[in-house]
């Protein structure tokens, strides 16, 4: 039935697309049950010769069973919606894990700007290197993503690792995520960001260790 979900290659994607199917299900669960009930007594209920309405002071138990049988159980879904998602967003959002790589992401209208810190890993030094739109990381590595923005609101997105960040003017915000599968895949601006918003598209290209060591090694030969 989710055959429409893009494929989930990050560690914390199941977390968060189990959020979306639980709220799928009690969602779509509970509206075709509503649905049908609304149903039934129309057609019970009707107006028909012979059959006066009746007055329900709702004081007793039997009908205040329709109010708080109906109340728990919706509480009870709620809650499981909101710990399934409160444990999504403690792993995405939580304690950052120690990373293994490091690169900055600078978003500006309306290309990505990655840069890698180089064997030295400290930004602004004469080692740095500067991408446009091609961001180049190990599988089963953490990385750990610093996001700015040099103009409007941005939002870096990436499907595949169920990542998505809004990146504001003045403001650095990390993230991070570890793929499980080597391959290249889109990196979208989700923010309106101008008219060239939708040429606003970059690729994340996930290397097995041998190909991301050949990697550094073009881009930083030994001397």
């Amino acid at each position: 039935m989710f055959d429409w979900f893009p494929k989930n290659i990050s560690t914390f994607g199941g977390d968060i697309d189990y959020v979306f199917k639980l709220i799928f299900y009690i969602v779509g669960i509970g509206f075709l049950l509503g649905e049908l009930a609304i149903l039934f007594f129309v057609v019970q209920f009707r107006r028909r010769d012979g059959q006066k309405a009746k007055y329900i002071s709702g004081d007793k138990w039997p009908q205040l069973g329709w109010i708080l049988i109906p109340t728990v159980l919706v509480l009870f879904l709620d809650l499981w919606i909101d710990f399934a998602g409160a444990k999504a967003y403690d792993a995405v959002k939580g304690e950052m894990p120690v990373h293994d790589v490091i690169v900055e992401v600078s978003s500006k209208q309306y290309n990505w700007i990655i840069t890698y810190p180089g064997p030295d890993g400290v930004f602004a030094t004469a080692d740095d290197i500067t991408k446009e739109n091609d961001l180049h990381v190990p599988v089963n590595k953490v990385i750990k993503v610093v996001l700015k923005s040099q103009d409007v609101i941005h939002s870096f997105f990436v499907p595949v690792l169920r990542l998505k960040q809004d990146i504001l003017p003045g403001r650095t915000t990390d993230v991070w995520f570890e793929a499980t599968e080597t391959g290249k895949y889109e990196i979208a601006c989700a923010e309106l960001c101008g008219y060239g918003h939708y040429t606003m598209r970059g690729f994340l290209h996930i290397h097995s260790e041998e190909e991301y060591a050949a990697w550094l090694a073009q881009i930083w030969p030994a001397e």
